[in-house]
């Protein structure tokens, strides 16, 4: 990961969860803790942040103007999720990826009738009242950041399902990594499902692309529809030809 691109990263990371230690950063972002010292050196010079006992905290001077872009990225992530739903047709089996986009997909589905297997608790509650969208939760244990049931043993009790269309989400994308994510535990959910027969699409807004967290859940080469927000380079536009995966950008 290129360091800019990292310091970004980071700022980002700590503007979400108000703050994060060293150690959290070092796991995330696959780097040593002198290289996220060095990283973090960068945002408290520039104000970004501000240095607490064992991490950093944001600068609450600064939150308005990442709030702002957030809603910014919120109104994308819509488009993208409207663009997935359009996808599922009625009596679908489909599994829905926790994430901030996929959740998005539930006021897109409301009218619809479709069966929704998904690993995250939001997903749950936002799909609650539509009693036409019958739910299946995965079970484990409830990780509180991602609001996600993960478990080791629970991972392989998804072959049995046959799933229509899997719903995809990921903190990072790239071609030289693939789809990434940061929980190991929550990733080997992921793998699983993406290695079952069903069309898989990944829906991430552009700021995921030439990114990767800790864990490689499936190669991009994996994926059927990768529905995203913005044009993508020549890269990733003859990769998609090579692999057959079908480019799909949303459009206001």
């Amino acid at each position: 990961m290129l360091k800019t691109k990292r310091i970004q990263q980071i700022q980002e990371y700590v503007f979400e969860h108000q703050s994060a230690s060293l150690d959290d950063l070092s796991t995330v972002f696959g780097v040593s803790k002198t290289t996220i010292r060095r990283d973090i050196r960068k945002l408290i010079k520039e104000g970004m942040v501000q240095k607490v006992y064992g991490g950093v905290a944001i600068n609450h001077a600064k939150l308005e103007s990442f709030n702002e872009r957030k809603a910014r990225n919120q109104f994308q992530k819509k488009l993208i999720a409207k663009t997935a739903a359009d996808y599922v047709e009625n009596g679908d089996v489909i599994f829905i990826d926790s994430g901030t986009t996929t959740l998005e997909m539930i006021t897109f589905l409301k009218n619809k009738q479709v069966t929704i297997v998904t690993n995250n608790l939001d997903i749950i509650i936002e799909a609650l009242p539509f009693e036409n969208l019958s739910l299946i939760s995965t079970g484990g244990l409830l990780e509180r950041d991602t609001k996600s049931f993960s478990s080791h043993s629970h991972a392989d009790s998804f072959k049995k399902y046959n799933f229509d269309k899997v719903f995809m989400a990921s903190t990072g994308v790239s071609i030289l990594n693939g789809v990434t994510n940061s929980s190991p535990i929550e990733s080997r959910i992921k793998e699983t499902i993406v290695k079952g027969n069903a069309d898989v699409f990944l829906l991430v807004d552009h700021t995921k692309l030439n990114k990767y967290a800790m864990v490689t859940y499936c190669g991009l080469e994996e994926v059927d529809y990768l529905i995203t927000d913005d044009f993508l380079d020549e890269s990733y536009q003859n990769y998609a030809k090579k692999n057959n995966i079908e480019l799909v950008v949303t459009k206001e």
